[in-house]
């Protein structure tokens, strides 16, 4: 949820940071209907691992994480903000954040590749 205020221009930090992510969603969607494949448009996203759709007030996803960019480490457990987008054969997903390219699902075997 964003707070905005009616009578006033300026909206704040929070305001323009939900903004910002909004209308990276929304130019993300462009590409996708323009015919951009997701590996083109973000190179270095981080790979999610044992992964699984979850809910917490929204969609969201959650597994391990490799490469984020704001949480380091490697096979990080993490829950994904917002679940927006998510390709059909599960090779990306597009949160409210960034992009995550999907690894095996959470209920995929170890061995499998």
């Amino acid at each position: 949820m964003v707070m905005f205020y009616p009578r006033k221009v300026e909206q704040g930090a929070g305001f323009d940071y939900q903004l910002a992510r909004l209308i990276a969603l929304a130019d993300d969607m462009k590409e996708i209907r323009a015919g951009v494949p997701p590996e083109h448009l973000v190179v270095d996203a981080p790979i999610l691992e044992r992964w699984m759709l979850a809910n917490r007030p929204a969609p969201c996803l959650a597994g391990l994480s490799f490469g984020h960019p704001l949480l380091p480490g490697e096979a990080r457990p993490v829950a994904t903000s917002d679940l927006c987008l998510i390709a059909d054969d599960h090779s990306w997903a597009r949160t409210l954040s960034r992009w995550y390219r999907l690894g095996r699902p959470a209920d995929s075997p170890l061995g499998d590749s």
